[in-house]
């Protein structure tokens, strides 16, 4: 089996989100003698591109309205990633230092015409094309309607929604765009008089998965809009749970950690990091360490967090680290408490990679009270790394953090995005906290639970077969 996924990100190639953990991994845990999976997606000028090598295996034009667009296909040399990797170098319209811009619409719809033209012209055709949220989103479509691409139409499609929030919308002024097809069916483009690539994908692929099961149920609910458009395809919707690299989130070989550790010598390991964590950034390494790590938006509950943490830091013993980036009156917020709770409390504006890979290893805690979760990976990140998860009940991680209330439960959960939530919450961690022995075996168990890309894979692996 031959499996092309199309994504607009991949680790570590280039990153925004959690689709680029996914699609960075996926290809690699699908790999065996049976089955090849590949990747095609832009690409850009960032630091990746620069110090890596690209083969040039295919050059040709686009007509693009009145346009002529000339690209390239170039394919990763010598890569570590363990799977096929081809770019799609269109030096206008791609080669860009951003991922994302407010050109995306003649962009992404470039990338989708050139991959397809290019797989047009493969000995060997994939045995299914796996599209990745609304930057390819059109594909589905193109496939089954567009005349140019009749040959591939008997291929099967798979779209997954990583988040429904983002759905690629654009008017009907580009439509001279997309290669001709029957206008009769211009309806499968519509959905709220405008041209939607998610609803267009939704309505068009073969099967349409999410990120975790969960989500799935919540999207038939709420999906900005989508959710009777995917209540009227369910039968054709699944939610499979994502999951995480463990060579990459792997405590015992991380070569980002300050010290190394496994499960035998967690506590010595964990304390070690965290030592030189709360060091660094002048934090009491005694207190209960609390973390967050994520984009400051509402998205993730960033809003109400400063609250939550100023009451906490008001009215316990606790230590608390922030890293993250997004609106600025979240981060001046988050900002203004360093200040006013020093040796307590810091802040790191921005991402940093290493810097989130030692946050893992040495708090004792993860925040996570997203409002819209549709997987999460943080939370699998802080299992592996022995960090008790605090969230929220939605998406991914209703589906993957058990509360310690319950039967063999290892995390602590809350229902609501609120200061008051969040802020007993904590005091539920802070009271774990001070039973050591329950707060120890606590940790010996989670970094036992098994949320490699392996059980994923495999789930994908059943999907694809059941549509060849």
């Amino acid at each position: 089996m031959k499996i092309i996924h199309v994504s607009a990100e991949c680790y570590p190639i280039a990153k925004i989100g959690g689709l680029a953990d996914v699609v960075g991994a996926l290809p690699k845990y699908q790999q065996d003698k049976n089955t090849i999976s590949e990747v095609i997606m832009p690409l850009y000028d960032n630091t990746f591109t620069n110090d890596n090598s690209f083969e040039t295996i295919f050059n040709s034009q686009i007509i693009f309205g009145e346009s002529t667009v000339n690209y390239s296909i170039v394919k990763l040399e010598d890569s570590t990633l363990q799977f096929p990797v081809y770019c799609v170098n269109i030096p206008d319209y791609l080669y860009k230092t951003y991922v994302y811009s407010n050109d995306d619409v003649d962009r992404f719809l470039l990338f989708q015409i050139a991959a397809l033209d290019w797989i047009l012209t493969l000995q060997q055709k994939p045995n299914v094309i796996h599209c990745h949220d609304h930057h390819t989103g059109l594909i589905p479509f193109m496939l089954q309607e567009c005349f140019k691409y009749k040959e591939l139409n008997t291929i099967p499609v798979v779209t997954t929604i990583h988040n429904a929030q983002y759905q690629g919308w654009f008017g009907y002024d580009k439509l001279h765009l997309i290669p001709k097809f029957n206008l009769d069916n211009i309806g499968l483009l519509d959905w709220d008089n405008c041209i939607n690539p998610l609803a267009t994908a939704i309505k068009c692929a073969w099967r349409v998965t999410t990120v975790s099961p969960t989500y799935m149920e919540e999207l038939k609910v709420e999906a900005n809009g989508l959710q009777h458009l995917l209540n009227h395809e369910s039968k054709k919707c699944v939610g499979i749970l994502n999951g995480i690299d463990t060579t990459v989130w792997n405590p015992e070989t991380d070569n980002f950690l300050n010290y190394n550790y496994n499960i035998s010598n967690l506590e010595k390991g964990k304390a070690a990091n965290k030592e030189a964590l709360c060091k660094q950034f002048n934090l009491d390494y005694d207190k209960p360490l609390f973390a967050f790590i994520g984009r400051l938006v509402g998205e993730k509950g960033a809003d109400v967090l400063p609250f939550a943490l100023e009451k906490a830091l008001e009215n316990n013993d606790c230590s608390v680290i922030v890293l993250g980036s997004g609106f600025e009156n979240i981060q001046n917020h988050l900002s203004f408490l360093k200040s006013k709770y020093e040796g307590r409390y810091n802040v790191f504006i921005g991402y940093d990679e290493a810097l989130s890979h030692q946050i893992y290893a040495s708090a004792d805690f993860l925040l996570m009270p997203s409002r819209v979760e549709p997987c999460g990976l943080n939370q699998l990140y802080a299992l592996r790394y022995g960090t008790i998860p605090i969230v929220r009940n939605v998406g991914g991680l209703k589906d993957t953090v058990k509360d310690i209330s319950q039967l063999n439960g290892f995390g602590i959960c809350h229902n609501h995005v609120s200061v008051d939530n969040i802020y007993n919450a904590m005091l539920r961690g802070i009271n774990l906290f001070d039973k050591t022995t329950t707060f120890k075996s606590i940790r010996k168990l989670i970094m036992q639970k098994d949320h490699s890309w392996f059980v994923s894979a495999k789930a994908y692996k059943t999907l694809y077969k059941s549509i060849k």
